[in-house]
C-alpha cells in the first residue's frame, strides 16, 4: 500500500482542469473557472509577448525589447527571468517552458486563447460566407466579435504591445466592418444604423464605415441622410487630413444622387429547374402556361432524380393539398421534366380518389401490366399475383410511375414500383403519413406574384397590364388558388366585352363569389363539395362552425370554445380535417382555412346547421373564451387592478397562466384573432363583452403592434353602442379610442373631445372606473399639448377617484403622470416626489411592466433635477422590462429619453446611438409628434460628433412634421436650423 501524500480529489482538479487566457481584453488567465494570478503589468506584459508568440520561443533580448524598448534597466534579464518564474509557478511547469535562452508558452489540448478562439471563429464565417451562408458567417463573426472584453492587451505597458494593441484593434474593425456589410445584405439596414452612427463617431476617418452608414441610411429610405453622411465625411477630411475621399466613397454618393436601383437589397435567386429531354409515355399534356411552384419543381426534381442505379430504392414523393391548388398539374409538370431520367417509360393513372368510386388497384394494375407489354392472358386474376408480376416486369428499368388523386395510402401501396431506378409521383388531398419512405410535400396556394402571372397568361399581357390593380383583386378574392384564378381568367378570356374591374365587382361579393367561380365543366364549389361529403358528421360540424370565425387562424383552445368540446376531442377532428386538406396547420396548435373554403364553410353552416341559434352560440362561447382568458392576462400583468370587478362575466373558461412571460406571449400571439372576434361581435346581445374583451386587451393598443386594427375595433363599438343608445359601452369605447390616439401620437384634439364626452357617459351611466381613466387620459393630452393648468385639474381629480375606488394602480399612474405636470412647470422636487411615490406604489403590488412605467416618470423627473447616475438606473431598468414586455413603443422612447440624458452628461455619440435605435422602434408606431421629438434629439446628438449635414436634414424633416401637426416645437427646431458655425 503506497504510503505517499495523497491530493486531494478537489486539488487533483484543479490540476488537470484546462487552462485559459484572454488577451482580448486586460491580459488574464485561468484554470477552468478559478482565477489565476498574472502579476504585475509587466509580468503581464511578458505573459502576453509569450501568449502572441503562439508557442514559438521568445528570446531573453527579444521579451526584454518587448517590455522596455531601447531603454532597458540595468537589471531587465534578471527581471525578465524572475517574471517567468512567477508564470511557471503560477501556470505549470508543463506549460512555460525555458528553451536556448528563452521561454515558449505552450498550450495543451482542451487549453485555449479568446485570440485563437477568435480566429478559428472567423475562418469558419469565411467559409460560410463562400458558399452562401449569410446567416451563419454572421452569427460566427458576432461569436468572434463577443471575444473582445474591451480594449486588447488592456494597461498592459511596453512597444510590443502598443503595437499588437493597434494591430488587434484594426482587426477587429476590418471583421466588424465585414459583419456589417453582411447586415445590408440580409436586409437589417435599420439595425445597422445605429450601430454605424456610433462607430463613425468613434472613428471618423474610417472610410469604411463611412461608406457603410450611407448605404444602410439610404437602404432606410433616408437619402438626404445619406448624402448628408458625404458632405461630413468630405469636410472632415479636407479639414483634417486634407484629402478629397477615397474613389469608393465618391461613386457610392453618385450612385444615390441617381437612385441607383443596384443598390437596392438584391432579391433572393430562386433556383432554376433542371432542363430535362422530353420523351412522350402515358402522361397527359402539361398545361402551357405552367406558372411558378420554381422551388417545388426543384425539390422534386431533386427526389427523382434520386432515383438512379446505383443501390438505392426508387423515390417516392406524394403532394398534398385541397382541391384545386394545382397538384396534378404541378405533378405532371414535374414528371414531364424529369422524362429524361426514365427511359423505361412513364406510367399515369387517375384514381378518382376525391369521387364516390375510386378506382380499384386491381383494375389499374390490369392497365399498367398491357402498358408494359403484358398480353392480357397472361395477366393473374388476384390483386397479389398482380402486383408482383408489375414489380418483376419494373425490376432493371427506369419507369415513373404518376399516381394522380389518391384516396389513401393503402390504394397505392400495391401499385408503388419497389425496385431501385424507378420513382413514383403521388397527389391526394390526403397527407400519406403512413406511407413509410415517403418525401411528403404539402402544396400551399400561389404567391401573389405567381397568381397574377398565371391570371395574365390566360386572359394576355394587354388587358392585365391596363388594369393591374383590379387584377390583384381578382386573384386576391380568389384567395391565390390556381384552379379558382384559372376559372376567373378563362370567363374573363371568353367575354371580350368585360373589363378586369367588372369581373373583380362580381367576385368583391363573398356570398356570391363561390357562383361566380365556375366555367363550364370547372367549378371550385364542386370540388369543395367532394370533399365534404366524406366528412363522418362530427367532422363536418366542426368543419361547419369553424369556418364562422373571421380571424385569420385559429388556437385549439379557442376552436374548443367554438365546438364546446374538451380540447383532445377538438385536436382529434382537426387534425382528421387537416389529413383531408380541408383545413391547414398554420403552426402546432393552429388552424386556418383557405379563404375560399372558408367561403364553403359559411354556406354549409347556413344550409346545413339544424340547430336554432347554434351558429350564434358558437361565436358567443368564442367571446367568452376571449374574454376569461384576456382578463386573467390583464390581472397577472397589473395585481391589484380594480378592472376585473368591472367587466362582464363570461359564461364560458378561458386559460390560465403561470407566469406574465406565459400570459404576453398567448396575447401577442392571438391579437389578431382576437381583435377580429371583438369586430364580429360588434351586434346588441354581444356588444358589451366585446368592449370589455377589448378594454383588457389595452396592451396591445400600447405596444404599438396592433393599434391601428384596435383603433378601428373601437371606432365600431363606438358607433354601434351610440345607434343602440348603450351609454356604458359608448364610454368605454370612447375611453379606449382616446388612449389608442394619444398612443398614436397624433389628433390629440380628437383624444381630448372623445376623452370629455368618455367622461359625461360613463358618469352618466355609473361608471366610475371609465370615468377616472378618460380623466386620466384629458390629463396626459393636455400635458401633450403644453395645456398645464387644465392637466393637473384632470390628474389630481382621476388621483381623488381612484382612491375612492380602492384602484392603487389607477391611483399611482396618475401620480406618475401628475409628475410630469410638475416637470413641466419647474417644480423639479415635486415631480420627484410624486413619480417616486408612484412607482413605489407599482412596486409594493408587484407591478413589473407598469413599475417599468413608473421608472420612466421617475428617469424623466432625475434628468431634470441633475441626477444623472440614477437617472439612468431608472430608465435601464425600465428599457429591460419594456424589451421583455415587447412595448415597443415604450422601448423606443425609453432609449429617447435616454438619449436626451447622454445630451445632457455632454455623451453625443451614445446619444446618437440610442436616438437611432429609438427611431428604428418608433417606425410605424408612436406618431409624428414622437418621431418629430427623436429626430430634434437625434439632430443635436449629430452635431455634437460633427457630422452637421446630416444633423441638418433630421432638423429639417421634424421641422417637417411639427408644421403639419400644428405643433409648437416647431419653434424650437427652426431655431436650430438657423446657420451655425462648423469650425
Amino acid at each position: 500500500m503506497d504510503g505517499g501524500p495523497r491530493v486531494p480529489e478537489q486539488g487533483r482538479a484543479r490540476e488537470t482542469a484546462a487552462l485559459r487566457f484572454g488577451v482580448l481584453g486586460p491580459v488574464r488567465a485561468w484554470r477552468g473557472d478559478e482565477p489565476l494570478p498574472t502579476g504585475s503589468p509587466q509580468q503581464r506584459a511578458q505573459l502576453a509577448a509569450l501568449l502572441l508568440r503562439e508557442g514559438r520561443t521568445a528570446t531573453a533580448s527579444e521579451l526584454i525589447d518587448a517590455l522596455w524598448g531601447e531603454e532597458p534597466p540595468s537589471r531587465a534579464l534578471a527581471t525578465v527571468r524572475t517574471y517567468a518564474s512567477r508564470l511557471r509557478k503560477a501556470l505549470g511547469a508543463e506549460v512555460l517552458h525555458s528553451e536556448s535562452g528563452g521561454y515558449a508558452l505552450r498550450l495543451s489540448e482542451g487549453d485555449e486563447l479568446d485570440l485563437l478562439r477568435a480566429q478559428e471563429l472567423v475562418a469558419d464565417a469565411e467559409k460560410a460566407r463562400s458558399s452562401g451562408d449569410l446567416g451563419r458567417a454572421r452569427a460566427l463573426l458576432d461569436e468572434a466579435l463577443a471575444l473582445w472584453d474591451g480594449e486588447s492587451l488592456a494597461h498592459v505597458p511596453g512597444p510590443y504591445a502598443e503595437t499588437q494593441r493597434t494591430r488587434l484593434e484594426e482587426w477587429r474593425l476590418q471583421h466588424l466592418e465585414s459583419r456589417l456589410d453582411m447586415d445590408l445584405e440580409q436586409g437589417r439596414h435599420g439595425e445597422a444604423v445605429s450601430e454605424l452612427t456610433a462607430l463613425t463617431a468613434t472613428h471618423p476617418l474610417r472610410e469604411r464605415l463611412r461608406e457603410l452608414l450611407m448605404l444602410a441610411l439610404y437602404r432606410s429610405g433616408r437619402q438626404a441622410e445619406a448624402l448628408a453622411v458625404y458632405a461630413d465625411t468630405r469636410r472632415l477630411l479636407t479639414e483634417e487630413l486634407g484629402v478629397e475621399p477615397r474613389p469608393g466613397l465618391r461613386e457610392l454618393q453618385q450612385r444615390i444622387l441617381r437612385a441607383d436601383p443596384a443598390l437596392a437589397e438584391p432579391p433572393a435567386a430562386e433556383p432554376e429547374p433542371a432542363a430535362a429531354p422530353v420523351r412522350p409515355a402515358q402522361l397527359p399534356a402539361t398545361v402551357p402556361d405552367f406558372t411558378g411552384r420554381s422551388a417545388f419543381v426543384t425539390e422534386l426534381g431533386e427526389v427523382l432524380a434520386s432515383a438512379d442505379a446505383s443501390g438505392r430504392v426508387m423515390a417516392v414523393s406524394a403532394l398534398a393539398g385541397i382541391g384545386g391548388v394545382g397538384k396534378t398539374t404541378l405533378a405532371v409538370h414535374v414528371a414531364h421534366q424529369a422524362r429524361g431520367a426514365f427511359p423505361d417509360g412513364q406510367l399515369y393513372v387517375d384514381l378518382q380518389g376525391a369521387g364516390p368510386r375510386a378506382a380499384e388497384p386491381e383494375t389499374v394494375l390490369g392497365s399498367f401490366l398491357r402498358a408494359l407489354g403484358t398480353a392480357d392472358s397472361a395477366i393473374p386474376d388476384s390483386l397479389d399475383e398482380r402486383a408482383a408480376l408489375y414489380r418483376s416486369l419494373l425490376d432493371g428499368r427506369r419507369v415513373l410511375v404518376l399516381l394522380d388523386n389518391a384516396r389513401d395510402a393503402a390504394q397505392i401501396r400495391p401499385l408503388l414500383p419497389g425496385t431501385e431506378g424507378c420513382a413514383a409521383l403521388i397527389t391526394s388531398r390526403i397527407r400519406m403519413v403512413d406511407l413509410a419512405g415517403a418525401h411528403l410535400v404539402d402544396l400551399d396556394v400561389m404567391s401573389p406574384e405567381e397568381a397574377l402571372e398565371l391570371f395574365t397568361r390566360i386572359i394576355g399581357v394587354e388587358r392585365a397590364a391596363g388594369e393591374r390593380e383590379a387584377a390583384l383583386d381578382v386573384v386576391a378574392a380568389c384567395g391565390f388558388l390556381p384552379l379558382a384564378i384559372r376559372i376567373a381568367a378563362s370567363r374573363l378570356a371568353a367575354r371580350r366585352t368585360w373589363t378586369v374591374s367588372v369581373l373583380a365587382a362580381k367576385l368583391a361579393d363573398e356570398r356570391r363569389r363561390l357562383d361566380e367561380l365556375r366555367a363550364g365543366d370547372l367549378a371550385v364549389k364542386a370540388t369543395f363539395e367532394l370533399g365534404y361529403g366524406a366528412l363522418e358528421p362530427a367532422q363536418a360540424r366542426a368543419f361547419r362552425l369553424l369556418g364562422l370565425a373571421d380571424g385569420p387562424d385559429i388556437s385549439l383552445a379557442a376552436a374548443a370554445a367554438v365546438l364546446d368540446l374538451p380540447v383532445d376531442g377538438t385536436e382529434d377532428l382537426l387534425e382528421s380535417l387537416v389529413d383531408m386538406s380541408l383545413l391547414e396547420s398554420a403552426a402546432p396548435g393552429r388552424y386556418r382555412y383557405h379563404d375560399l373554403v372558408r367561403l364553403y364553410a359559411r354556406a354549409c353552416a347556413e344550409r346545413d346547421e339544424r340547430e336554432p341559434g347554434e351558429r350564434a352560440a358558437a361565436l358567443s362561447r368564442l367571446l367568452d373564451f376571449y374574454l376569461a382568458t384576456v382578463a386573467g392576462v390583464y390581472a397577472i400583468e397589473r395585481p391589484g387592478d380594480r378592472l376585473m370587478d368591472h367587466l362582464e362575466r363570461a359564461s364560458y373558461p378561458g386559460l390560465s397562466f403561470s407566469d406574465r412571460h406565459a400570459a404576453q406571449d398567448w396575447l401577442y400571439a392571438e391579437a389578431v384573432c382576437l381583435l377580429a372576434c371583438v369586430r364580429q361581435s360588434a351586434r346588441p346581445g354581444t356588444l358589451r363583452r366585446a368592449v370589455d374583451v377589448l378594454w383588457a386587451a389595452v396592451d396591445l393598443a400600447e405596444s404599438g403592434a396592433n393599434s391601428r386594427e384596435y383603433k378601428a375595433v373601437a371606432a365600431l363599438l363606438r358607433d354601434v353602442a351610440r345607434e343602440i343608445q348603450d351609454a356604458r359601452t359608448q364610454a368605454r369605447a370612447l375611453t379606449a379610442l382616446a388612449f389608442v390616439h394619444h398612443i398614436s401620437g397624433s389628433r390629440f384634439d380628437v383624444a381630448v373631445e372623445e376623452a370629455r364626452r368618455a367622461t359625461e357617459l360613463a358618469e352618466a351611466a355609473g361608471d366610475p372606473l371609465t370615468a377616472c381613466w378618460s380623466s386620466n387620459i384629458s390629463g396626459v393630452v393636455a400635458l401633450y399639448q403644453n395645456r398645464h393648468d387644465e392637466g393637473e385639474a384632470h390628474f389630481t381629480r382621476a388621483i381623488e377617484n381612484f382612491r375612492a375606488l380602492g384602484d392603487r394602480p389607477g391611483e399611482a399612474s396618475a401620480l406618475c403622470n401628475l409628475s410630469r405636470i410638475h416637470l413641466a412647470t419647474g417644480r423639479t422636487a415635486g415631480a420627484v416626489t410624486l413619480a417616486r411615490r408612484g412607482a413605489a406604489m407599482y412596486d409594493d403590488m408587484g407591478h413589473a411592466l407598469k413599475g417599468a412605467n413608473g421608472r420612466y416618470a421617475l428617469g424623466l423627473a432625475l434628468t431634470a433635477s441633475g441626477k444623472l447616475t440614477e437617472a439612468t438606473d431608472c430608465l435601464q431598468q425600465a428599457l429591460l422590462v419594456f424589451r421583455d414586455s415587447r412595448q415597443r413603443l415604450w422601448e423606443g422612447m425609453t432609449l429617447f429619453r435616454l438619449a436626451e440624458l447622454d445630451l445632457t452628461a455632454r455623451r453625443p455619440a451614445q446619444a446618437a446611438s440610442n436616438a437611432e435605435m429609438a427611431l428604428t422602434l418608433l417606425r410605424g408606431i408612436g406618431g409624428d409628434w414622437r418621431r418629430g421629438n427623436v429626430l430634434t434629439v437625434l439632430g443635436r446628438a449629430l452635431h455634437g460628433i460633427g457630422q452637421h449635414g446630416r444633423a441638418q436634414v433630421c432638423w429639417r424633416e421634424a421641422l417637417d412634421l411639427f408644421e403639419a401637426l400644428g405643433a409648437p416645437e416647431a419653434d424650437e427646431v427652426r431655431g436650430l436650423l438657423k446657420p451655425v458655425s462648423v469650425a
